[in-house]
């Protein structure tokens, strides 16, 4: 069972950057498509970004395009969001989820890490 563990979040003051880790255990990422999710207080659970299995093609939501880099590194089993510039409405619970290839869903999720953009 793949289980995967978010980390790198924490409090920044805007015009910051943090660089958020999902490591992966029990399996390997090389095969899974990775997102990355964010859920602030009272609003609907976003996909940030994403990154595909084998040609590493990225994409990102409107929101964070030009500030957050999706990366992958296999040989270490972990995905990061480079995250540049952050602003206030960028606080979260940020998530990383695994989607296995060929699947739509995304079948494995972290515990979550906070990030928190504030003066």
């Amino acid at each position: 069972q793949l289980q995967l563990v978010e980390s790198g979040g924490g409090l920044v003051q805007p015009g910051g950057s943090l660089r958020l880790s999902c490591t992966a255990s029990g399996g390997t990422l090389d095969y899974h498509a990775i997102g990355w999710f964010r859920q602030a207080p009272g609003k609907e659970r976003e996909r940030v970004s994403c990154i595909d299995s084998s040609e590493g093609r990225t994409d990102y939501a409107d929101s964070v395009k030009g500030r957050f880099t999706i990366s992958r590194d296999n040989a270490k089993n972990t995905v990061y969001l480079q995250m540049n510039s952050l602003k206030s409405e960028d606080t979260a619970v940020y998530y990383c989820a695994a989607r296995s290839t060929g699947r739509t869903n995304y079948d494995y999720w972290g515990q979550g890490t906070q990030v928190t953009v504030s003066s």
